[in-house]
This record gives C-alpha cells, sequence and structure tokens, in this order.
C-alpha cells in the first residue's frame, strides 16, 4: 500500500483506555511525521480540559476539550499543518462526531489495545505513591476498557502490550496509510 502523501490535512485520534500509552505513542508518532518532513502537530486532549471548576454534568471537561480543539486545530491548519495526532479518549459514536466537527477535516481512529494486567503494572509505575489517583485510575481502566469494547469507535486497532512505543507509532502509521 502506498502511504497517502497528499497535503490534503487530516488527523488520527489514538485511543484507549487509561493507561495504553496514548499520549507516548502520539509523541512517537510526531518525531516519525517529522523524520519524514510531513507538517503536523501532536496534541494530548487532556491538556486541552485542564481547568477547574468543571461543569455539572461534564466530569470529564468534554465541552472545553471540543472548544479549545476548534481553536487549536485552526490555528496548525492555518499553519499550514497537513496531519494532526491527537491522544485522548472518544467513548462514544458521538463523541467522536464531535471531534471530527471541532476538526473541521477527516479523522481516523486508532484503539491501541494493552491487557489490563499490563496496563495495571503501567499505572502502578506511574502513580507512585498516589494510592487515591492509583485506585481511581485502576478502577476506571477495566471501566473505559469495557466502554470503548461496546462503543467500537475505532476504524483499526492496534495491540500494544509487547511492542515498543516506537514499534507502536510505526504501526499506528502505517495502518493509517501516513507512512
Amino acid at each position: 500500500m502506498v502511504p497517502d502523501n497528499s497535503t490534503t490535512p487530516r488527523a488520527l485520534l489514538i485511543t484507549g483506555t487509561v493507561g495504553v500509552g496514548k499520549t507516548s505513542v502520539a509523541e512517537a508518532a510526531g518525531n516519525l511525521l517529522a523524520d519524514a518532513e510531513i507538517p503536523h502537530a501532536v496534541m494530548d486532549l487532556d491538556w486541552l480540559c485542564n481547568s477547574w471548576p468543571r461543569p455539572a454534568g461534564d466530569p470529564f471537561n468534554f465541552g472545553m476539550v471540543l472548544r479549545n480543539l476548534r481553536l487549536v486545530a485552526g490555528s496548525y491548519l492555518d499553519a499550514g499543518v497537513s496531519r494532526l495526532v491527537l491522544a485522548g479518549v472518544a467513548e462514544s459514536r458521538a463523541e467522536r462526531r464531535q471531534y471530527e466537527e471541532a476538526l473541521g477535516i477527516g479523522l481516523s481512529v486508532c484503539r491501541l489495545r494493552v491487557q489490563l494486567p499490563t496496563v495495571h503494572r503501567r499505572l502502578a509505575h506511574r502513580h507512585g505513591d498516589d494510592h487515591t489517583g492509583l485506585t481511581w485510575h485502576l478502577n476506571r481502566s477495566g471501566e473505559l476498557d469495557r466502554i470503548l469494547d461496546r462503543a467500537e469507535v475505532e476504524d483499526f486497532g492496534i495491540d500494544a502490550t509487547d511492542t515498543s512505543v516506537a514499534a507502536t507509532a510505526t504501526a499506528v502509521l502505517q495502518r493509517a496509510d501516513w507512512l
């Protein structure tokens, strides 16, 4: 398969449960796109909603993600970026559509999958002595994994249980037809 080297802007959402490696893989994908001299930007959607207080009825501040995504993506696209790599969660087809509407360009979705025992080890390492945060993330990992199983928002999936971040990023971009 020949990679799509067109300059038509496209976006790729790397999704999955907490601790699966979305941000790390998105950053590595950005490095690969830079090496290939493809104009791009990488965004961790968690940072686009990191504010307090959160609105009642919107515990993950999804409305703020969409507002900021619209603005930031527009700025990148106006500057000539042709590929947007997003790390975040889409829990439903409706959320996927809202992301695409906010972006204003075509969106592909890759779901990273990692066996939950591996996710739990990663979370324990990430949270260290933060027992409250660890407990919440351990509980959320299984819950979110089941939500994503039911929602089927992805166009394709990549099993990243036993692969390096770099190898996973390469596989993601190849499946997206970007490399």
